[in-house]
């Protein structure tokens, strides 16, 4: 828009409110002021029309894979990648910084007490989502679902996932180490004792039945199966004592 019609405008504006006692010539100052407020105007109207004429719609270009943090990642991915994906699968609302942080964890915390790392992120899976200000109705809180007593006999700060994660390594390798060579498979009675206790497992040679851990160790399963399906297998993900 040209200046003079923006002057024009904003001069005629003017005159109308202030009831026309700023004639064109009779106050040179009004002008003057008039005359800036019109340049501004100008201007910012003229860069405005600059961009929208300078704008153009981006060529199409190759979209990468994996755009979405973890979410698009490739079906034969690291088993971090995998672990992580499953954790947003999961719990939508989880970071995916923190998914792939607490994956880590766990494949490091299981290698060291050489139990599947996808066992144990299953497990955790199943227990919280990943989520670390979980709390259940019987008291378990944490990623990991630890109750007060367990977390203090395993000492760990059920709270804190750098502490709870390497405690339920522990906890879940010593069962598994415990149950191995008994009649029913140890990873399931692994669970059994997790979730009910080991003393209802000892009660029952072998796994309760209550139906909710029935439901939970199929539940674990089914977890662990989906983490293990295209997982890379370079990343050694299945480790047994």
């Amino acid at each position: 828009m040209p200046h003079a019609i923006v002057f024009t405008l904003i001069l005629t504006w003017t005159k109308r409110a202030y009831g026309g006692l700023l004639p064109g010539s009779g106050n040179p100052l009004a002008v003057a002021i008039v005359a800036v407020l019109a340049i501004r105007v100008g201007v910012q109207l003229g860069w405005l029309q600059q961009a929208a004429l300078a704008w153009r719609i981006p060529a199409p270009g190759p979209v990468l894979r994996g755009l979405r943090l973890l979410r698009d990642a490739e079906p034969r991915a690291p088993l971090r990648v995998k672990v992580a994906r499953e954790a947003l699968r999961a719990n939508p609302s989880l970071d995916p910084v923190d998914a792939l942080l607490w994956a880590s964890r766990i494949v490091d915390a299981a290698r060291a007490q050489h139990i599947a790392p996808t066992f144990l992120a299953a497990t955790l899976l199943q227990e919280s989502g990943f989520d670390r200000d979980a709390m259940s109705v019987a008291g378990a809180v944490g990623i990991a679902q630890f109750t007060a007593s367990t977390a203090a006999i395993v000492g760990v700060d059920p709270w804190d996932p750098d502490s709870a994660i390497p405690g339920a390594a522990r906890l879940l390798g010593a069962y598994v180490d415990t149950y191995r060579g008994e009649r029913d498979d140890p990873y399931a009675l692994a669970l059994a004792a997790y979730d009910a206790g080991p003393l209802a497992v000892r009660r029952y040679h072998g796994v309760p039945p209550y139906a909710e851990t029935r439901d939970y160790i199929g539940s674990v399963r089914m977890r662990w199966s989906r983490i293990l399906a295209g997982a890379a297998f370079t990343e050694s993900n299945l480790y047994v004592r």
